[in-house]
């Protein structure tokens, strides 16, 4: 059963990490930069990368493991004025906030993992 796109279950679960990864350097830049334009990357390009194919998705259950713990880290003590410091994503075209940027990785996360848990159940796994 295919994904979005096309994807197979082992290129959502690489592609959460690579998104992820993402927002990982989005923050930062966030929290110490003045606005800063974040880059964008081609998720249909980097699904088809060789880690993608070779790679088991435990290697990237583990990456997500470490990054999260990072990320949090990186943000759990922000101020109010810090979660309102912005960045421009030049894909959406406005500047958005670091709270804001959380609610779309928060929800991205649940996005995916739900297409995957709702395969789970229909197959029986």
């Amino acid at each position: 059963v295919l994904f979005r796109s096309g994807w197979t279950i082992t290129q959502v679960v690489h592609h959460i990490a690579d998104s992820h990864m993402n927002a990982y350097c989005r923050f930062k830049l966030g929290i110490t930069e003045d606005n800063p334009t974040i880059r964008t990357y081609d998720e249909k390009v980097w699904a088809e990368l060789d880690d993608v194919k070779h790679l088991p998705i435990n290697i990237s259950v583990t990456l997500l493991f470490a990054l999260h713990a990072r990320w949090y880290e990186s943000i759990r003590h922000l101020s109010d004025s810090d979660w309102n410091r912005t960045v421009f994503h030049p894909e959406l075209q406005k500047t958005i906030t670091l709270w804001y940027l959380l609610g779309m990785y928060s929800w991205h996360g649940k996005h995916h993992l739900a297409h995957i848990t709702s395969l789970r159940e229909r197959n029986n796994w």
